[in-house]
């Protein structure tokens, strides 16, 4: 029997408890989160912890996930990236990382859980087969599942693949959350350093609707003329 359970990981994350950081912690929750719960721990803890246990079976990764603690979750979220990032893993088992992720999205809703779990599960599982998933998950009525579409994406920049993020970015361009505007406008910039002609083009064609804090992480690393241009366009 493995002792890589789901009992034994939280006993470990309990040892580092903090009452005093809690309080601060819950600024990195979602008002309709309130049921989140946490430890105070620091994410190198919850990261290091969770390295430990990457041989941790799915079905004790989802007891994980059932949990209304944060780090928890997290921990669930970074052994499920662990495990989809490990060398030699089967694709049988990223699929189930996959299925997995996709099946338990209701638990996997902050911010942070998605990005920490969702390019390695979801994007690079997704590299060599169809993305219709990832499209029908960018109209979902879903904050998480919005934000999974497009950062699932940046495993395909890595590869040079840019034509995903433009058009799901396309997609969310005018999401009404803040989460999914800043998303959107980091992850074509992160397409944008791959083909800067394909983010000047969107920029071109979006620039002056766009929410502005999109527009200002879209633009981050180009150069200060051409920022200077596009945050006149807005303007305009």
């Amino acid at each position: 029997m493995t002792s890589h359970t789901a009992e034994r990981f939280i006993q470990e994350l309990k040892q580092h408890q903090n009452e005093a950081d809690i309080e601060k912690m819950k600024k990195f929750f979602k008002d309709s989160e309130e049921s989140t719960k946490c430890f105070g721990l620091k994410m190198r803890t919850v990261f290091q912890t969770a390295k430990q246990f990457i041989d941790m079976p799915l079905i004790e990764i989802e007891q994980l996930l059932e949990s209304n603690y944060y780090e928890i979750r997290m921990g669930a979220v970074s052994i499920m990236d662990f495990q989809a990032t490990a060398k030699k893993q089967s694709e049988e088992h990223k699929q189930a990382l996959y299925e997995l992720y996709m099946r338990r999205h209701d638990r996997i809703n902050n911010w942070d859980f998605v990005d920490r779990a969702a390019p390695s599960v979801i994007g690079s599982y997704l590299l060599d087969k169809p993305k219709d998933a990832l499209y029908k998950m960018a109209r979902s009525l879903n904050i998480w599942e919005r934000r999974t579409a497009i950062v699932s994406t940046l495993s395909f920049i890595k590869t040079g693949n840019t034509e995903d993020t433009f058009a799901i970015a396309e997609i969310l361009v005018k999401d009404s959350e803040e989460l999914i505007n800043k998303a959107v406008g980091s992850l074509i910039r992160e397409a944008g350093k791959k083909d800067e002609d394909k983010l000047k083009s969107f920029l071109n064609k979006h620039a002056s609707t766009m929410p502005r804090i999109t527009l200002r992480y879209a633009i981050e690393k180009l150069d200060k003329s051409t920022r200077d241009y596009y945050l006149n366009f807005r303007n305009s």
